[in-house]
């Protein structure tokens, strides 16, 4: 069942109220009926079981017969730091990273990075749109939180960010031994926040790794195959959710 976002301000009690364009898409596209149920997150890490009440012109009234934990989220908060691709490939990361339950998307500009932002409007358009995606991956996929998708920063300011959090983590096609991989892997539980680099098609430039690796980022393989931007932090963001996930 699609969870559906609303503000904290729209809960009153037992009394949740529903908003926007969720209204028109719970009476006209999913033709739901007084006292069906309905999954409802304020972004505050609880989902909400609601009876639909009343339909209004304007919102649909919901009691709230139930209250979960956070059961949807990872026990970990994972940052994914992605090279800006190009094209539409950026879509399809942001989607599929908030199923497998990232917590925010930064996308970075890197030196081998093809795609050059000129136009702020432009800039700001794209933003939106991927926080829109962000935002109904986060409905179908069940999350209780709608993962953050941060404004454009360059290398130098991601792996600033990154100090902050408790692991980092950057795949490195010339890092070998698998070994060594599955101890890193092992090493994210109990962290409570970890960040993942990912390079744009380029890859990461070496001034690049050697400054994430001497403020404490780890380079990590991710086998004997070279992997696609769209792909590697997809893989790895899979591995650590696998290893994590309680």
């Amino acid at each position: 069942m699609s969870i559906f976002f609303i503000d904290s301000c729209s809960i009153d009690g037992e009394n949740a109220y529903i908003t926007g364009d969720d209204v028109n898409h719970i009476k006209n596209v999913l033709r739901m009926k007084e006292k069906d149920e309905v999954r409802l997150s304020s972004g505050n890490g609880l989902i909400y079981t609601a009876e639909i009440k009343a339909f209004l012109s304007d919102r649909i009234i919901c009691k709230i017969t139930d209250c979960e934990g956070e059961k949807s989220e990872l026990p970990a908060k994972i940052l994914l730091f992605q090279g800006l691709p190009k094209k539409d490939k950026m879509e399809l990361i942001i989607q599929k990273a908030v199923e497998l339950g990232v917590s925010k998307i930064v996308p970075v500009l890197m030196k081998r990075t093809i795609v050059k932002l000129e136009d702020r409007k432009k800039e700001q358009k794209k933003l939106e749109r991927w926080r829109t995606i962000s935002l109904t991956a986060a409905k179908q996929s069940g999350r209780a939180i709608i993962p953050e998708i941060s404004d454009f920063v360059n290398f130098n300011e991601a792996v600033k960010m990154a100090e902050s959090l408790e692991y980092n983590l950057i795949p490195y096609e010339n890092e070998k031994g698998m070994d060594r991989a599955r101890e890193l892997i092992k090493e994210v539980n109990g962290k409570k926040s970890i960040g993942i680099f990912i390079g744009p098609e380029g890859g990461i430039a070496d001034e690049e790794l050697e400054l994430a690796i001497k403020t404490g980022v780890k380079p990590i393989s991710l086998g004997n195959r070279i992997l696609r931007t769209e792909t590697a932090g997809l893989a790895l963001v899979s591995v650590i959710a696998f290893e994590i996930d309680e």
